[in-house]
């Protein structure tokens, strides 16, 4: 995990009525995982596809791409709707640009057109709870 930090500290007037001065922490991306919302889109409305059928399409366009190594690359499917053919996914930080190139450049299962559509991302689990473009007002 990689933490930056700028500092200064804080001190009280005192010998020199020296001015007060303050200790400040900044945190950058301190969550090792990166999590996406993403759905799956072919060309044909009558395909499905089960979880593990969809964990393995992400493998293999892993290894399309990236060969063994980048098909080895820890990627958690957290949730799957076989209905929407929606899910999130949860990858190592590391990995966050070799899985989005990876679903990104995917065109093809089984001779059937097809794409991954990322719909949000967010170190923050529940940031993907809500998206403001979904958002209905009355």
């Amino acid at each position: 995990m990689h933490i930056s930090s700028r500092l200064t500290e804080m001190t009280e007037f005192g010998e020199g009525n020296k001015p007060a001065s303050y200790k400040r922490i900044v945190l950058k991306n301190a969550s090792e995982y990166h999590y996406l919302k993403i759905h799956l889109e072919f060309q044909e409305a009558d395909f499905s596809l089960n979880a593990v059928e969809f964990k393995q399409l992400i493998i293999s366009a892993l290894k399309r791409l990236h060969g063994e190594v980048g098909a080895a690359l820890l990627v958690d499917v957290l949730t799957y709707e076989e209905e929407t053919l929606s899910a999130v996914l949860r990858v190592p930080n590391v990995g966050l640009a070799k899985l989005w190139s990876a679903l990104t450049l995917f065109g093809s299962y089984q001779n059937r057109k097809c794409a991954f559509r990322v719909i949000q991302t967010s170190p923050f689990l529940l940031a993907l709870a809500g998206n403001s473009r979904e958002l209905v007002l009355d």
